[in-house]
């Protein structure tokens, strides 16, 4: 599930740098979120159910 959510964010950031210059920042705002939330889970050594 994050794996996935990283990725699509992961295109629609690249989407933003030349299609979608009005939600462009929002896109860059989940990417950061998005790689946050990567690096807390993967740092805490918990692993997925």
């Amino acid at each position: 599930m994050l794996w996935g959510l990283v990725v699509l964010l992961v295109i629609l950031w690249i989407l933003g740098w030349g299609v979608f210059q009005v939600a462009g920042t929002l896109i860059h705002l989940l990417l950061i979120a998005a790689l946050i939330l990567l690096l807390v889970r993967l740092l805490s050594g918990r692993r997925a159910v």
